[in-house]
């Protein structure tokens, strides 16, 4: 059996990289599973334990710190999460496509890290940097001054498009997604 692919789906806040992954779930026939966070948050209410998250113990995080089994790992407002190496690698030995919908400096870790042939990489782009705040706007969760370090910090992101495999604009997210799918599958059939 083939060795599934480890599918990076990055971008900038904003630009869509959730609706386009549930998109691509929902619309497409292909083994993609979704990789599943581990974190030291606690778990809220219909919650589920390995489905939304591996929900762990600080100790229990620090020693897969110590055991170098995270591909990638942030700590946000005193909690830790992280894509652990183990699960995604399981994944792949079935031959599933493990996607990560990620951060640029997550994402770019996560291709520092694994060094196989078996590995695609997307940054999602936005039409423009006014269609990106339009995006973050409408979602009327932040002050302005998160919205501008949004933006700032998009800016920055979307200079380090070279590191990627692929660059798809989310123009429509159909179209978008379509794109993204035909390029998975031609991937999946090389090697």
């Amino acid at each position: 059996m083939k060795k599934g692919l480890l599918i990076i789906l990055s971008g900038p806040s904003g630009v869509g990289k959730g609706t386009v992954r549930r998109y691509i779930m929902d619309n497409f026939d292909l083994p993609i599973c979704y990789s599943i966070s581990m974190t030291t948050r606690p778990q809220r209410e219909k919650e589920v334990e390995g489905v939304d998250y591996y929900f762990v113990t600080p100790e229990e995080f620090q020693r897969n710190i110590d055991a170098n089994n995270f591909l990638e790992w942030e700590e946000f407002v005193g909690n830790r999460y992280g894509t652990p190496k183990d699960k995604v690698e399981e994944l792949r030995k079935q031959g599933k496509h493990v996607l990560l919908e990620i951060e640029v400096n997550g994402a770019g870790e996560v291709m520092s890290k694994v060094n196989d042939d078996r590995v695609i990489s997307f940054f999602l782009m936005p039409p423009s940097l006014e269609a990106l705040e339009s995006r973050i706007r409408r979602r009327k969760t932040e002050s302005e001054k998160i919205i501008k370090e949004r933006l700032d910090k998009g800016k920055k992101e979307m200079t380090m498009t070279a590191q990627y495999d692929h660059v798809v604009l989310n123009d429509n997210v159909a179209r978008a997604s379509q794109e993204i799918v035909d390029l998975i599958e031609q991937k999946a059939k090389s090697k």
